[in-house]
């Protein structure tokens, strides 16, 4: 059964009798990729994603993959850029960067396994992507606000001021935390380890001193109230007794941020964006900030040198030579 909060599932579309038609042949598809250990959040945006394209496909009598053209996917493209998305606004580039991305891959599997004669995604010019900034960060003042607003008073309150520290001190993703077991923490050592993260990597890294305390706090005198099977493993358990869903974790720190009334917007990726920025402000070389949030990739870190304004003032204050210049 799905848990609560969960996005309902949508079925994959197209004629599942036909055995090279598009229904049968994104199953294959989807196999293939779990038996190459992908992650089930990564085949779950694909199968949205396209399962997007063959409904448009179907609209134009087109339900096999050998009949997609490059024409056909290059329309496909133009109708991205005429889609709104549920907030009333345009599909973003990185949207729709994504969305041909997946079709690319999923016809670069086809022709591999010789159900398509080419790949009509292969040579498409995509979007060209920016390097985004993140929309909101906060100051420490901000942080403590957000992290004050739980009325520790309460069971529920109590277990979200833990939430809302972990997320603070650690950086780590949502759904790295929602699958947080209660072994993966070491207080002695004042580490936490996320295994399975972002691309099947485990990592280990340090939690501070404060959110240990309130995690302690909660494991003592909440989580066993919450436990209804004794064999779950979650760290941070809802009311029903099991794992946070993303989507339910997200809405929990977003209520949170909404009701410190700071001006900001922003849920569980606000704390991840906090935590690196001000870490760097605080003198943390950015190789240490790439192992804390698991980034694969240094350029993906390097944004919150970006970010990082307060250093970069004084500099300017420090240097400029305007600064000794009289009104």
């Amino acid at each position: 059964m799905p848990k609560k909060g969960d996005r309902t599932e949508k079925l994959i579309a197209g004629d599942p009798t036909d055995p090279q038609g598009m229904n049968r042949l994104l199953v294959a598809y989807f196999e293939a990729l779990l038996i190459r250990n992908y992650s089930e959040e990564t085949i779950k945006k694909h199968r949205l994603q396209l399962n997007d394209f063959i409904v448009w496909c179907e609209d134009r009598d087109i339900t096999r993959p050998a009949q997609v053209s490059r024409q056909v996917v290059q329309n496909y493209q133009r109708h991205l850029m005429r889609q709104i998305d549920k907030r009333g606004k345009p599909y973003s580039f990185r949207n729709q960067y994504s969305r041909v991305c997946s079709i690319r891959c999923w016809f670069k599997w086809l022709l591999k396994n010789e159900h398509v004669p080419y790949n009509p995604a292969a040579d498409l010019d995509l979007p060209r992507l920016g390097q985004r900034l993140p929309k909101h960060v906060l100051t420490q003042n901000e942080s403590e606000a957000i992290l004050s607003q739980p009325d520790v008073r309460d069971a529920v309150g109590l277990r979200d001021r833990a939430i809302l520290e972990t997320f603070y001190s650690t950086g780590m993703r949502r759904m790295e935390l929602c699958r947080l077991q209660v072994h993966d923490l070491d207080n002695e050592r004042g580490v936490v380890t996320i295994r399975q993260g972002k691309g099947k990597k485990d990592r280990t890294i340090p939690i501070g001193k404060r959110a240990l305390a309130w995690i302690e706090k909660y494991l003592t005198e909440v989580r066993p109230d919450f436990l209804v099977n004794l064999g779950e493993g979650a760290l941070f358990l809802t009311t029903y007794g099991n794992e946070f869903s993303g989507s339910s974790m997200s809405k929990l720190v977003r209520d949170y941020v909404d009701l410190a009334a700071i001006g900001k917007t922003g849920s569980c990726h606000l704390f991840r964006h906090t935590m690196a920025t001000l870490m760097l402000e605080g003198g943390a070389d950015v190789r240490y900030i790439q192992a804390m949030l698991g980034h694969s990739n240094l350029e993906t870190t390097q944004v919150y040198t970006r970010v990082s304004i307060r250093k970069l003032q004084q500099v300017h204050t420090d240097t400029h030579p305007a600064k000794n210049d009289r009104q």
